[in-house]
């Protein structure tokens, strides 16, 4: 992470569709898209809701209670050289806070864990 507790964000459209095409890791509250860059620099998070998901309070109030999930707890499971989207889902409004945060956890962790090659269709095992 930076110097300070307040993690990298996503600003650049380019960035949010890159990481939709990346790996995608889903919980009950919100799925998690990850594209690496390839480079060492500190992870970055974007924050996607869309209107279906209620009007603009409770759309904010989603998206600041998975910001400040993402400032507390994403230090230790981000890798560096990622960059994250999390697209919200209503559940991200109701859920503990405590378990949202266990949510994020395992996401990280599960999007970091290396994928099986995938094998040509028609091509031997």
């Amino acid at each position: 992470m930076t110097s300070s507790t307040t993690p990298r964000r996503l600003v650049r459209r380019a960035d949010f569709v890159a990481c939709s095409k990346g790996r995608r890791v889903a919980t009950a509250a919100f799925v998690l898209q990850e594209r690496r860059r390839g480079d060492d620099l500190p992870p970055r998070f974007g924050f996607t809701v869309t209107k279906k998901t209620g009007g603009a309070v409770e759309r904010n109030r989603m998206r600041r209670r998975l910001k400040e999930a993402v400032r507390l707890g994403a230090a230790p499971c981000a890798a560096p050289g990622s960059d994250y989207v999390l697209v919200l889902n209503r559940n991200a409004l109701d859920r503990p806070f405590d378990t949202l945060m266990t949510d994020l956890a395992d996401a990280l962790r599960r999007a970091s864990v290396p994928r099986p090659p995938r094998h040509p269709a028609g091509a031997p095992s």
